[in-house]
């Protein structure tokens, strides 16, 4: 017996007559939002002196575009067209080439450029509602795969070759707060480096995060004394892992058992089979006064392959501190957090981090800082424009649902209107979005 399908899925008839149908119209609120924040006009008064001639597309405008391309999920100068050929959502786009001559244009001493004009939008951004509650810094940093054509790559300690940038995030809002490109053998632990970057992001700070307690995490990379000397010397707290050392595993192992108390998940509850102490049996007097570690056992997951710093099923993690809080489950949860800034890198692969794309070194340090400056804008249109569920969305959730929606544009007298499709589930979020972005206060 043969069935015959009930139903089947005509087959589409393509057309090339359309007309008025806009691409990407989300996105349309990100250059919009870099105009209100005056993050535009900040890029195009500091990049003014370098402008070639008048008749030439202002520099600013063109590295806003390049954020508004990288956000929109761009990992080149040429994804700019999408852009370009929408001149009614995003009025005049610059070429390719023409980018890559402001994109050349940006020496290493002209990063700061970019860098002023991002902290301003930041502080524009605080003051009109997104500052975060708390302030953690936490830094990383990642591989990325490069060809060896491209200056200054090398080979990595994991046996790939490319770039091995070092970055910090601000953990509450998922702000991308400063980044350097480093070479791909740069170390894990180069004090130096971490240094550097904790330098930018506090200049990326607004006045108003210094009235509150900052803390810095960091894994076993970041555990140096210059690092942690670093910090002390900005009064900010510090969360570092630290290496099972000799001296470490000692000092785990001679701890009575009555020493231990139940870790806790981030909500607060008892964390199942896990436990933290503090080894107060360990030398920490090279380290800054007040220095603290703490350490955390925890059966390993079904099928985990144990090492031999394991003991008796266990697997034990550390972390130094000089915060005084006497809750060692709070310390470990707090600390442990630290994991975030995995989705943070994840997140800004997904937003230009995964490709370097040009050949010298010092375009490619540009392209990084238009990276950050992307998510720090997506993070911006979260926390100003949406609400609820929508401010946790990552890049590509927003991207699928909001930004690269179609629309029509039509004219009505010399009004340009675009007209969503009604039955987008996700049509009312937008234009909501889109009238939040209008009714924020005019930046001064």
């Amino acid at each position: 017996m043969q069935v015959k399908p009930t139903s089947r899925r005509s087959k589409l008839v393509v057309a090339v007559d359309g007309a008025g149908i806009a691409n990407h119209a989300g996105s349309a609120a990100l250059a919009e939002l870099a105009d209100t924040l005056g993050w535009t006009r900040a890029l195009s008064t500091g990049m003014a002196p370098y402008r070639q001639r008048r008749s030439a597309h202002d520099p600013g405008v063109v590295l806003r575009d390049l954020m508004v391309s990288i956000a929109d999920g761009g990992d080149c100068l040429a994804d700019l067209g999408v852009l370009r050929e929408q001149a009614d959502l995003f009025g005049r786009v610059a070429s390719s080439p023409t980018a890559w001559r402001v994109i050349d244009a940006v020496k290493p001493e002209h990063l700061e450029i970019l860098r002023e004009a991002r902290r301003r939008a930041r502080e524009q951004a605080w003051a009109k509602g997104a500052a975060p509650e708390r302030i953690t810094l936490d830094f990383d940093a990642t591989l990325v795969t490069a060809h060896s054509e491209k200056e200054k790559t090398a080979g990595n300690f994991k046996g790939g070759f490319g770039f091995h940038p070092l970055v910090c995030y601000l953990d509450e809002s998922g702000e991308a707060l400063a980044g350097i490109l480093r070479p791909g053998n740069a170390g894990a632990n180069t004090a130096a480096d971490h240094i550097a970057v904790l330098e930018l992001a506090i200049k990326q700070l607004p006045e108003q995060a210094w009235g509150r307690e900052i803390l810095a995490r960091a894994d076993s990379g970041g555990a140096t004394h210059d690092f942690a000397n670093a910090l002390r010397e900005l009064d900010i707290r510090f969360s570092i892992g630290f290496d099972l050392t000799e001296p470490v595993r000692k000092a785990i192992l001679g701890m009575p058992e009555s020493a231990w108390v139940s870790a806790i998940t981030q909500k607060g509850e008892e964390r199942e089979g896990a436990a933290v102490c503090e080894l107060k049996n360990l030398d920490l007097g090279a380290w800054p006064a007040g220095t603290r570690a703490i350490c955390r056992r925890e059966r390993p997951h079904p099928g985990a392959q144990l090492t031999f710093t394991d003991h008796q099923g266990f697997r034990f993690q550390v972390f130094i501190t000089d915060q005084q809080d006497p809750d060692l489950a709070q310390l470990e949860a707090r600390h442990r957090a630290h994991a975030h800034v995995e989705d943070r890198i994840r997140c800004g692969k997904d937003t230009g981090l995964r490709n370097f794309p040009f050949r010298q070194f010092a375009a490619n340090q540009a392209w990084l800082e238009l990276v950050l400056a992307a998510q720090d804008l997506l993070t911006f249109f979260q926390r100003l424009c949406l609400e609820g569920e929508a401010r946790r969305w990552e890049p590509k959730r927003l991207r699928h649902r909001l930004f690269h929606v179609a629309g029509r544009v039509v004219r009505s007298g010399r009004r340009v209107i675009l007209r969503l499709q009604r039955s987008w589930p996700w049509t009312d979020l937008l234009s909501a979005a889109f009238r939040r972005l209008r009714s924020l206060p005019a930046t001064s």
